[in-house]
């Protein structure tokens, strides 16, 4: 196919200001996902947009299996859906209270502030 450029599980993009940690969720613009690697601000660095991750949670969010998940940008840490988060997935497993992560599958579609 003429058109075709890659399948959109992994994406190259500038990493933002204050640069990416490996294994960090990133949001650029409407684009979340997880770091592949370490890069400084504006750099390149891939995003898986589409996978499993543990990625760190509110201490206090409760999430059963099959849950929304959203992304709290302003404390780089995954959120219960709320004013200002944004959606980015589902739990896997359930993730309670003093939890400091939560499994969760990445959509993979543009996200926008609730």
């Amino acid at each position: 196919m003429k058109t075709f450029v890659q399948s959109g599980d992994l994406v190259e993009v500038t990493a933002p200001a204050g640069g990416v940690a490996s294994g960090a969720g990133v949001l650029v613009g409407a684009l979340f996902g997880v770091a592949a690697e370490t890069a400084p601000a504006g750099a390149a660095v891939v995003l898986a947009t589409r996978g499993v991750f543990d990625l760190p949670k509110a201490t206090a969010a409760v999430f059963t299996a099959g849950g929304p998940v959203s992304w709290d940008a302003v404390n780089a840490r995954c959120a219960a859906p709320g004013t200002g988060l944004y959606p980015v997935g589902v739990a896997v497993t359930p993730a309670g209270n003093g939890a400091g992560t939560v499994r969760v599958r990445l959509d993979g579609v543009a996200t926008a502030a609730a």
